[in-house]
């Protein structure tokens, strides 16, 4: 199984006619649902609230065979993101003080099963305390033998504390042995002139055994330590808006990777060059499904066959 770490929440979404529609949403929900979707035993550490919104994330993550065994339950309310989109661009304003997420602490996680492959943590829930201290304690716990993969999906307007976002991402960084990031996060994380695959070292140079970095329809490019990278381009699509895109692009690298049975840190700096293009053609591929429809809406794995 692999293990999400991070927020569930409602995106409200304008329709047609401008009004604000309810949808299950999260980052790192939608790359636990896209996994459930692509076939992985998956299951999701997150606040679930008992409110009717809290229900609707339940059922959404049922629905797409994800676990709510792993998720911290409370009374809180549900976080909202009210998405606002521009000609198919989406930006966010969250709604998140005190919320079912955002008040998860350490000890309100249970232990990691034994049998778990993979961890996978990101989205919003690393910005603010105290869920981002309580998931970065649990990043930092795992053992060496355990996968990690991380995409913070910035959001600099919501953090609260940027230097202590910036410590906080940096310690999780090292830890990683995978990190995603899009050109525009690359840019925030490593601020300056320098092009992005110098900035790509630079973070390979934090820890991380692969670094992919996303430029949207300029593709995806893998960099691995010793200087081995691989590009690949973006999927055509008519794209409807770029909602849980990165977020089914990760679930994506992580189905190639496990199908290849490559899920162990020990075997990511030196995969084979067709392994490391086949998992960016899969990920790019379910990626370009999901910017084709409204929302957050992973295919699955039948709609690839």
């Amino acid at each position: 199984m692999i293990l999400c770490c991070g927020e569930a929440l409602i995106d409200m979404i304008p329709n047609a006619t401008g009004a604000y529609v309810p949808h299950v949403g999260g980052a790192v929900l939608n790359t636990a649902v896209a996994l459930g979707r692509l076939g992985v035993s998956t299951g999701l550490i997150t606040g679930l609230s008992s409110d009717p919104f809290g229900a609707m994330i339940a059922d959404h993550m049922i629905a797409s065979n994800v676990s709510t065994a792993f998720a911290v339950r409370s009374a809180r309310n549900t976080t909202l993101a009210f998405v606002h989109l521009d000609e198919g661009q989406a930006t966010y304003t969250f709604y998140d003080e005190g919320t079912a997420t955002r008040q998860i602490n350490p000890d309100d996680i249970d232990p990691v099963p034994s049998e778990i492959e993979a961890m996978f943590f990101g989205g919003i829930s690393l910005c603010n305390p105290p869920v981002a201290d309580s998931l970065l304690t649990l990043a930092l716990a795992q053992p060496e033998r355990r996968l990690v993969m991380a995409d913070p999906n910035i959001r600099p307007s919501f953090v609260s504390d940027h230097d202590g976002y910036r410590t906080r991402l940096n310690a999780l960084i090292s830890r990683a042995d995978i990190i995603k990031l899009s050109d525009d996060d690359l840019n925030w994380i490593e601020p300056g002139t320098a092009s992005l695959a110098d900035k790509a070292q630079a973070i390979l140079g934090k820890g991380p055994k692969m670094f992919l970095l996303t430029e949207g329809g300029d593709g995806a490019t893998a960099y691995l330590q010793g200087g081995r990278h691989l590009h690949v381009a973006a999927q055509k699509a008519t794209v409807v808006d770029t909602v849980g895109a990165g977020d089914t692009f990760n679930a994506g690298c992580l189905a190639a990777l496990r199908a290849a049975d490559a899920l162990d840190p020990a075997a990511i700096a030196d995969l084979p060059e067709a392994t490391l293009h086949d998992m960016l053609t899969h990920a790019a591929r379910v990626a370009a499904v999901t910017v084709s429809r409204a929302g957050a809406n992973p295919p699955w794995a039948s709609e690839l066959a």
